[in-house]
């Protein structure tokens, strides 16, 4: 038999022992040679949780959230440059800045190698939770933690199918006899039925799963009613699906839960971690067990000397064209960037002398005002999902649906809270060209600007204008990793130019 070596395959003997509170009992194995007549994992209902705490773990990780990610999804778009110093090259990120990237090159197959792992570990919840029923779990405790699952499987193919386009639909949990059905499915199923995947997982998801409000407090930041609800109108958005995201966004923007926080530059705070603006972050802490997206905040922070606070290795630079991008007296500017010689929001002091002139502001985390457990350990969620950007889909969807009163009036909002004159009834285009201005400087340095520019069908001109190398036809998706297309004997076809 071929050698399964791919994480989609491994993860079903892996998805339980990543709960960092699993038993060790699980750890003794019944003695050999004595028939086992029930798995006792299937015993305990608190193990139903640990199935769905996993497919949370996942996205602390390196490899999932961190540089190759960072790289993909950042350092590619004319936000951001590859930063720290020239002859750093961070493995890869020079190629992803200039966009040279290969079929071989790192980043991009641990970027796909994460995600289905992580969509892994989520068909294994949702095919083991069902399973304790018979010890008792609670009908409607079971049906969140799937729908929790659900919604985790639908992020992680969300930043697959952007990536890659046509890619292999991996949603449920193989037996041991299925090796060749395994092989037969790792190929390139068309994006649509992957979309269809992802919207049913997102419909699934909202119809069982809490409001944000309805959460005890020790159960913040599981996915909520609004988060399935907020990434199913993304998805649409994506799709160009304009009413079926108006109406997605409008659920969200009129369940209440949810408003715009006050002060831009607070958003990336522990303070208002989970706070009145935030539909779905990645949890970074874990009481004393120093938990954290692992590097996210050391890889991006100043590099060089910074008086009183943490530096870092500097990459993922604003761009100077993103710094150039903000009108006079947005107020979003000095949230997002830092600069050289500046003195920042806790009284740490940049060097001058740093090796870049702009940092990424949403990634900073205080060494004096916030908790941490080291500067590898900056315990900083990651915003995915906030009420922000809804505005801003119901915006773009109102406008490509008619509305333009309503599309300038979700604008406006958005504007209002950066200190921004409102706009005024403008023609269709110059409406569309505006709600894309908002959504760069708005959502900068989050991880969507590459992925706004292709699906907005214009990342060839901003790109090339900005001195990336962008091919028509061919840099609109990144390659598919040659290693996959090796593990799959073949079965697995390149993306066009590659």
């Amino acid at each position: 038999m071929k050698n399964l070596s791919f994480p989609i395959l491994i993860i079903a003997l892996l998805a339980i022992m990543a709960s960092p509170s699993c038993k060790k009992d699980w750890l003794s194995p019944a003695p050999e040679n004595t028939l086992i007549q029930t798995d006792s994992t299937f015993l305990d209902t608190d193990n139903a949780e640990k199935f769905v705490n996993s497919c949370y773990n996942w996205t602390l990780k390196w490899e999932q959230s961190v540089f190759s990610w960072i790289g993909m999804s950042s350092i590619t778009s004319d936000n951001a440059d590859k930063g720290s110093d020239p002859g750093d090259l961070g493995t890869d990120k020079d190629q992803m800045d200039a966009l040279s990237y290969s079929p071989t090159t790192l980043s991009i197959n641990e970027v796909w190698n994460a995600n289905y792992t992580g969509i892994g570990r989520c068909n294994q919840a949702i095919d083991k939770v069902p399973l304790f029923a018979d010890a008792g779990l609670d009908a409607g405790l079971a049906g969140r933690l799937v729908g929790e699952a659900k919604f985790l499987r639908a992020l992680y193919y969300f930043n697959l199918v952007r990536c890659f386009g046509d890619i292999p639909k991996i949603a449920r949990v193989y037996t041991g006899e299925e090796a060749a059905q395994i092989y037969d499915d790792y190929t390139n199923i068309p994006r649509a039925e992957i979309y269809a995947l992802i919207e049913q997982d997102l419909k699934d998801a909202a119809a069982v799963l809490p409001a944000k409000s309805a959460y005890q407090t020790k159960d913040l930041g599981r996915a909520t009613k609004g988060a399935a609800q907020a990434l199913l109108s993304k998805i649409y958005l994506y799709e160009k699906k304009w009413s079926e995201a108006l109406a997605s966004a409008n659920d969200v923007i009129n369940s209440g839960e949810y408003d715009l926080e006050a002060d831009y530059a607070l958003l990336w705070r522990q303070s208002t971690e989970n706070g009145i603006e935030s539909i779905f972050e990645i949890q970074a802490q874990n009481g004393e067990q120093g938990w954290a997206v692992d590097k996210y905040s050391e890889c991006q922070m100043a590099r060089g000397g910074v008086e009183g606070g943490y530096a870092g290795w500097g990459f993922n630079s604003p761009s100077e064209d993103l710094e150039n991008a903000y009108e006079a007296g947005d107020a979003r500017k000095s949230g997002t960037i830092y600069f050289a010689g500046q003195t920042l929001w806790d009284g740490a002091v940049v060097s001058p002398d740093v090796s870049n002139p702009r940092y990424n502001y949403k990634a900073y985390a205080s060494k004096t005002q916030e908790t941490n457990y080291g500067v590898s350990l900056t315990s900083k969620n990651i915003r995915v999902l906030r009420y922000g950007e809804i505005l801003l889909i119901k915006a773009e969807a109102a406008l490509e649906t008619g509305k333009a009163f309503e599309s300038i009036a979700a604008l406006n909002q958005v504007r209002n809270r950066a200190g921004l004159q409102e706009i005024t009834p403008i023609s269709p285009s110059e409406l569309r060209d505006a709600i894309w201005r908002e959504r760069r400087v708005e959502l900068a340095m989050e991880h969507d600007r590459f992925f706004d520019l292709v699906r907005q069908g214009r990342a060839g001109e901003v790109l090339r204008a900005h001195g990336k190398n962008f091919v028509d036809g061919k840099n609109e998706l990144f390659p598919i990793p040659q290693k996959q297309i090796d593990l799959s004997a073949g079965k697995l076809k390149q993306n066009a130019g590659y």
